[in-house]
């Protein structure tokens, strides 16, 4: 006789989803566009890759004068030996400009982040860096640091340094201690293991957050200018909070690109990680504006009903 077929309990609970729980171990398959294949196996060895012209001269040129527009006659330097003393940093760059946007959506930096991040990944901080002549080399660290969990580990950061000025030996181009990904956490990075990235105006370095690196002392007679976009997984909170940095209402607007919009943090990612009071971070960003119009509304709706964009996902839609 067949054996009886069990009958499935309708209250149980649905079948556990493998791919969620095992997504951050898989072994990603290689990527199939050959350029991009051999850019994530150089991050991969050495923790870093320069993408060569990764953006035109134009581009550059328009970036190099928007920093000096937004410098105006007096700009600030560091404020601590980490900033720099001789250097000058644009912090929230996305608030104050539209001529940077273009840095956060090149394709090669958004396929090497399509590997090496998980989907909704955000900005982690997004700056301009100008390293002044006479500024002495920074001190030597790996980004990832700030969550404070053992290595070796992979990385829950990824990080591009926009190169606007030729990086020399001289100059202060960032230097990078390849393999240092790879290291576990009794392990230090040293200034003779740091090499300078040598390479032109219109690069783009892209290292790991594990990675040991620094900007580099400029002993030339000139400064030496750069934007850094940083990049982390969704489950983790960014060095720089640009969704109170940056007036909302510019990112609900469409004036900022929507793809940037949702890596600033206006999207939850699955399942519901960065959520408010069960609604999509848009919707409930309306709602904070059209609050801060008005008296503090001290009982506040149990359940809210906001209209704005539904966020769809492959395994999950969050309302």
């Amino acid at each position: 006789m067949k054996p009886a077929e069990k009958t499935r309990d309708p209250l149980a609970g649905d079948p556990v989803d493998q791919s969620y729980y095992q997504r951050g171990m898989r072994k990603r398959p290689p990527p199939s566009d050959p350029t991009i294949r051999s850019l994530v196996e150089r991050v991969l060895e050495d923790g870093y890759v320069v993408i060569p012209n990764a953006f035109s001269e134009q581009e550059a040129l328009e970036a190099l004068a928007e920093i000096d527009r937004l410098h105006g006659r007096a700009p600030q330097v560091g404020r601590n030996f980490f900033d720099g003393y001789k250097t000058n940093r644009i912090l929230a760059l996305l608030g104050k400009t539209r001529v940077f946007d273009k840095f956060c959506l090149l394709p090669q930096v958004e396929a090497l982040n399509d590997y090496f991040l998980d989907d909704d990944y955000l900005i982690y901080i997004m700056e301009s860096i100008t390293i002044n002549p006479g500024e002495k080399a920074q001190t030597l660290h790996h980004d990832d640091a700030v969550t404070g969990l053992p290595r070796p580990r992979p990385h829950v950061t990824a990080a591009t340094m926009i190169v606007l000025d030729d990086y020399t030996e001289l100059n202060g181009a960032t230097r990078v201690i390849p393999g240092s990904h790879k290291w576990d956490s009794n392990r230090f990075g040293q200034e003779h293991e740091a090499v300078p990235v040598v390479c032109p105006r219109g690069s783009v370095i892209y290292f790991l957050g594990t990675t040991w690196h620094s900007g580099g002392a400029n002993k030339s007679a000139k400064p030496r200018r750069a934007a850094t976009i940083q990049y982390c997984q969704p489950y983790i909170r960014p060095l720089e909070n640009l969704m109170i940095a940056i007036d909302p209402r510019r990112a609900l607007s469409g004036e900022i690109p929507k793809k940037i919009v949702d890596m600033m943090g206006y999207r939850s990612a699955i399942p519901f990680v960065g959520y408010a009071d069960g609604m999509n971070p848009k919707k409930a960003t309306s709602r904070m504006v059209r609050w801060l119009q008005g008296p503090i509304d001290y009982n506040p709706p149990t359940f809210p009903s906001e209209k704005g964009q539904k966020e769809n996902h492959a395994r999950t839609s969050k309302l």
